[in-house]
């Protein structure tokens, strides 16, 4: 996160002051190295798959939130469309790849 400025600017975001910031880092760096330990950890103990669950319901938020959004305002654009589409897959593929109980 180098540029933060042409990141938030590809996401249609402006960035005002220091709240601007930390609110962008704090979504955008926190939040998704939050998600990227948890995988990590759900990866790693493959004998708890609620970790896993956890995980997607995690990736499947950022999807969801954007639906709603879609309701109110309209459909991401471009770039964000794609994202939004990596999201709805890996999400989903984690669900659809999570150990059945015996």
């Amino acid at each position: 996160m180098l540029d933060p400025d042409r990141v938030a600017t590809q996401l249609g975001m402006l960035l005002v002051g220091v709240n601007g910031y930390s609110q962008f880092y704090a979504m955008y760096v926190g939040v998704r190295l939050a998600t990227a330990a948890l995988a990590l950890l759900a990866a790693g103990h493959g004998d708890q798959p609620l970790l896993g669950d956890i995980t997607a319901l995690m990736i499947l938020a950022q999807p969801v939130g954007r639906f709603i959004a879609a309701l109110a305002i309209g459909l991401p654009q471009g770039f964000l469309l794609a994202v939004c589409g990596i999201e709805l897959v890996g999400g989903v593929a984690l669900l659809m790849l999570r150990p059945r109980s015996p």
